[in-house]
């Protein structure tokens, strides 16, 4: 009995040693968020990973979840108490909008032989400096109460505020009931145009809305739509 005892404490001495003197990973900030990122660049960020454990941590492997990252350590073998960085990049080009990827780290840690990185980001358009660009002092519009039959209109204005040529190019309304005339469809740096909209009431009642969507070649807003409002109250006899 007491033989097995003690074959029992030394056994759970034996573990109790092995897992002291194996390696552990260790990381300091296993998250990252890189906010916004225009769309097109290589966000990068190092990680920090650290062997905590009492003998050599060995980095087996580092796998991204996706070939638009890459990830790489300094170092693949860490003695005791060192630590040793993981520089990851994303290559954001062809991405739009909220990401999350992963990277897996092998190790020869017992307890965790793969240990999982993340990072966030939100791609956005990349904005051409070089370029034109349309600018509406407002993009809506509101009759208020119209008495049907009318035809009302109203003139948005706007201004390349790029710095190249701004072409206006298709103009379309949502219904035959709105029309819609630009001053200038080439507008130079700096310069300002109008948009004189109409809406006429004939055979329409309550509210309505219609839309004008205007088409350039601004490359960060090819595409931009103005919005026309009214409340149509019957002829008052």
């Amino acid at each position: 009995m007491i033989k097995k005892v003690f074959t029992f404490i030394l056994l759970v001495s034996t573990l109790s040693l092995a897992q002291l003197v194996a390696p552990k990973i260790s990381i300091q900030q296993g998250e990252f968020n890189f906010g916004d990122i225009q769309e097109g660049t290589i966000a990068s960020h190092s990680f920090i990973i650290t062997n905590t454990g009492g003998d050599l941590l060995k980095i087996k492997d580092v796998r991204p979840s996706c070939g638009c990252t890459a990830a790489a350590p300094d170092k693949k073998e860490l003695a005791p108490g060192e630590s040793t960085k993981i520089k990851v990049e994303f290559n954001s080009d062809g991405r739009m909008g909220q990401q999350e990827k992963t990277i897996s780290i092998i190790t020869n840690d017992p307890k965790t032989p793969q240990a999982i990185l993340k990072f966030y980001g939100n791609v956005i358009k990349k904005v051409v400096e070089d370029a034109p660009r349309l600018k509406f002092s407002e993009m809506e519009h509101n009759f208020g109460k119209v008495e049907e039959g009318q035809v009302v209109d109203y003139t948005f204005k706007f201004k390349n505020v790029g710095k190249k040529p701004l072409v206006i190019g298709n103009v379309k309304t949502s219904c035959g009931c709105t029309a819609a005339l630009v001053s200038s469809k080439n507008v130079a740096p700096g310069n300002e145009g109008t948009i004189r909209v109409e809406l006429d009431t004939k055979n329409r009642a309550g509210k309505m809305s219609r839309n004008v969507t205007i088409e350039s070649n601004d490359p960060s807003a090819p595409s931009m739509i103005l919005t026309i409002f009214a409340e149509v109250q019957p002829v008052k006899s």
